[in-house]
């Protein structure tokens, strides 16, 4: 079970799109549970990325929806962006 930290960045835009959407914000909290438990678990599509983010990782949401995250320590992560696909990578 990972520590989870939340960048200033990160609260400000999950704030902003969760306020008009009350769909995502369930399921962000419903997948928050289930990367508590097991970051790499299947549904998450718990990704590396490249290039320029090369060192973060990534996870789905829902379809449209990933939340970018960089390891601090093995068990302690920092969620730095949320947003579709265009807007984080």
């Amino acid at each position: 079970m990972p520590k989870i930290s939340w960048d200033s960045g990160f609260k400000r835009v999950y704030k902003r799109k969760v306020k008009g959407s009350p769909q995502l914000k369930e399921e962000f909290w419903e997948v928050m549970a289930l990367f508590e438990k097991e970051p790499f678990h299947p549904e998450l599509k718990t990704h590396k990325l490249t290039g320029k983010l090369k060192g973060l990782w990534a996870f789905s949401v829902n379809y449209d929806c990933r939340v970018v995250f960089r390891f601090l320590a093995q068990k302690e992560v920092l969620f730095i962006d949320i947003g579709n696909h265009d807007e984080v990578y």
